[in-house]
């Protein structure tokens, strides 16, 4: 009997650890899964953070870079285009190479390499070669970037995870954005500009590690052959256009060159078209444009770089040289219109999760609108400080982080989920493409504007005069006199008559470019809100 007991109980036992050893195993891969991708998107964030602090403490250090670097207002330009037409020419074919070798391969080779290129940066002793290296940073960067919204898609693929993770990549760009003015006026107050760039060293070593622990490798085993003739096309046009805007004004949009730019762009923009919509499987394909709701919230990704994100590069120059302030105190004041993207993206998406993306996009981009007309009411009130123009910031900051995060979810999940990285490409390639031509014929827009200023102001009329010269020292933060100008009253006017004229004329230009920015956002808003609501959308 005790025998008999003594068997059953050393069965029952026997069967309990079958049971948890059962369980074990069955649940032991969720713990570690779970781990995985707390790493994963630790990796994500930081590296969305790079890219943001690469595009808002950049700026805030270009008036310095001008100065020891002996740039021009041309070279300021190509600093930050450099950048973003790098990062547009890459993005499509980032998104087929991942799906071909491997989305975390890539998102790995791409850390590497965006730690290179700001070394380099760092680095380097004249505008050209820091151009140069943001060439290469730029092409990093964008590979980095369509592929962390790829590695967020994969490992977070729906439900109440993926709308948090997607959260918390908004919410860490905003604080990249937010954070990078005062960031970059604070290391260049207590250190050296070499270390806004040098930051990103450290940080993508820290990403590079998170990313080998975290990120599961994915690929696509159908993905279409590397599209090089539209990448060529695509690329030549984005830069000529660009080349155009911001060089034409030296040699005149008439000339012979210009024209020859100008055409060869549009030859190359309609080879592009023609290609893509021709071939089987498209790098850009066309046919996704009849999806409205993706029409529609692409035109939020455009209204944003007409607008918010174009203007952020010139924005430094006005606090520091018209206004006066200093770096750090510079920084301060773009807190005010970059750290509302921090705290609005989470309210943005709950927003459209309630009343739908067709009326948060355009809602979000008229608020951006009325914050660009609230900055020009305020520049024009005749306070000598940055005061006035502050509410406007923060109202148009506030309008951006309502729309980002809807824009990107809607142009991703307006699709199947086959082509969902091909809209997210497409969605990226719109922002950098706007953003480029947008620097520079915002750029154009101020020279031209501080141009008539200074004419009315100096009542010069002279063929020796190169206004346009002149008025690209002054929208760059120079106003001091030229040594060799042919002012008639050049002998009697004095440096501080010349400034004060000079500061006039860069606030009048920057109130242009403010008018620019909000009739451009407003128009999109509404060109938006009517796409979504047509009858094909609402079907």
């Amino acid at each position: 009997m005790h025998g008999l007991l003594a068997q059953r109980r050393h069965a029952h036992f026997l069967e309990s650890v079958m049971q948890v050893s059962e369980a074990a195993v069955s649940t032991s891969p969720i713990p570690l899964r779970t781990q995985r991708n707390t790493l994963a998107l630790i990796a994500v964030c930081l590296a969305a953070m790079m890219f943001a602090l690469e595009i808002s403490s950049v700026p805030v250090i270009l008036p310095t870079l001008e100065v020891v670097l002996h740039g021009d207002f041309g070279q300021i330009q190509w600093i930050m285009n450099a950048y973003t037409i790098a990062c547009t020419t890459v993005l499509m074919a980032t998104g087929t190479l991942a799906d071909r070798f491997g989305r975390k391969r890539i998102f790995i080779g791409a850390i590497v390499l965006f730690g290179i290129a700001s070394l380099l940066c760092g680095l380097a002793w004249n505008s050209a070669v820091l151009i140069a290296s943001r060439v290469l940073q730029g092409a990093s960067g964008g590979a980095m970037l369509i592929c962390l919204v790829a590695v967020l898609s994969h490992q977070f693929p729906q439900g109440a995870q993926r709308a948090r993770a997607f959260s918390a990549w908004g919410i860490v760009l905003g604080i990249g954005l937010g954070f990078g003015p005062i960031v970059g006026g604070a290391i260049v107050a207590l250190a050296n500009w070499k270390w806004v760039f040098w930051i990103h060293v450290g940080l993508a070593v820290a990403t590079l590690a998170l990313a080998v622990a975290g990120v599961q490798e994915s690929r696509d085993p159908q993905a279409r052959r590397l599209d090089v003739w539209g990448m060529a096309t695509l690329s030549a046009a984005i830069f000529g256009f660009v080349w155009f805007i911001t060089q034409g004004a030296d040699g005149g949009f008439t000339s012979a060159s210009g024209l020859a730019i100008l055409g060869a762009s549009a030859a190359s923009l309609a080879v592009f078209y023609a290609m893509e919509t021709r071939i089987a499987h498209p790098m850009f394909d066309f046919s996704v444009f009849r999806v409205r709701n993706f029409s529609g919230a692409l035109l939020g990704s455009v209204g944003m770089n007409f607008s918010f994100w174009a203007f952020i590069i010139y924005l430094p120059i006005y606090f520091q040289r018209a206004l006066g302030e200093g770096p750090v105190a510079a920084g301060l004041s773009l807190l005010a219109y970059t750290l509302p993207t921090l705290v609005f993206p989470p309210i943005g998406e709950r927003l459209a999760l309630r009343y739908q993306p067709a009326f948060v996009i355009p809602a979000g981009l008229l608020t951006i609108g009325l914050g660009f007309f609230l900055m020009w009411a305020g520049s024009r009130s005749g306070h000598a400080g940055a005061l006035p123009v502050l509410p406007g910031c923060l109202l148009a900051g506030a309008g951006l982080g309502l729309t980002n995060t809807p824009v990107t979810n809607t142009t991703t999940g307006s699709v199947c989920a086959a082509r969902a990285g091909m809209a997210s490409g497409i969605d990226m390639s719109a922002r950098m493409i706007t953003l480029a031509i947008n620097i520079a014929l915002m750029g154009f827009l101020l020279v031209e504007a501080v141009s008539m200023r200074l004419q009315a102001a100096l009542g010069v009329h002279s063929a020796d005069v190169s206004w346009n010269a002149l008025a690209s020292r002054v929208a760059a933060g120079d106003l001091v006199p030229p040594v060799a100008a042919p002012f008639t009253s050049a002998a009697t006017m004095g440096a501080a008559h010349f400034e004060a004229i000079s500061r006039a004329a860069l606030i009048h230009g920057f109130g242009v470019l403010m008018l620019y920015g909000g009739t451009a956002v407003s128009v999109l808003a509404v060109l938006s809100f009517c796409i979504f609501r047509s009858k094909q959308a609402q079907a």
